[in-house]
Order: structure tokens, then C-alpha cells, then sequence
């Protein structure tokens, strides 16, 4: 049990050093150095023309709030009188 617990820590640190030599961090599996970014490098660096930026565009023009529905007293009073039919049906039986 002991020797599967070795054989899995050994297969991890395989792992890791096979996924940072995939991501290109050579130096790192190499000489196990972490490189820490310079500050004032820390922005990404272009190579070639710039793009020209994106035209802003301009803000969305303020709606006034929707009214709500009106209620028409004809439709209500046909829902009124299905539900009260449903109940009578629903009581009969």
C-alpha cells in the first residue's frame, strides 16, 4: 500500500512537469525556477502593427418603463365564471 502511495506522488509530479513542458515553461521543469513576471513588464507585448481600436459606440437610448396591462372586465369575468364552473364540477364528483 505504502509503495502505491509513492508510485501515485511520482506519477503526479509527472504529470505537472509534463503539463508545464507543454505550456512552454521549460525553465521551470528544467531548473525548477518559477519565473516571476517583472512589473513593468506586465503588459502584453505586441509584435508587428497595432490593431486600430474598436469605434466606440454610442449608449442605448433610455426607454420609459412599459405600462402594465389594463385589465379588460369582460375577460375577467369569462375566467371568473370558468374557474367557479371547474370548482362545481370539481365538487360533484
Amino acid at each position: 500500500m505504502f509503495e502505491l502511495g509513492i508510485l501515485c506522488v511520482i506519477l503526479l509530479a509527472a504529470f505537472y512537469w509534463t503539463t508545464l513542458w507543454i505550456m512552454g515553461r521549460r525553465e521551470d521543469v528544467l531548473h525548477g525556477k518559477f519565473v516571476h513576471p517583472d512589473p513593468a513588464s506586465a503588459e502584453p507585448k505586441t509584435v508587428g502593427r497595432r490593431l486600430p481600436e474598436a469605434p466606440r459606440l454610442p449608449p442605448p437610448p433610455v426607454l420609459p418603463p412599459p405600462l402594465p396591462p389594463r385589465a379588460d372586465p369582460k375577460t375577467l369575468q369569462a375566467l371568473l365564471d370558468t374557474i367557479k364552473r371547474d370548482l362545481k364540477d370539481a365538487s360533484q364528483t
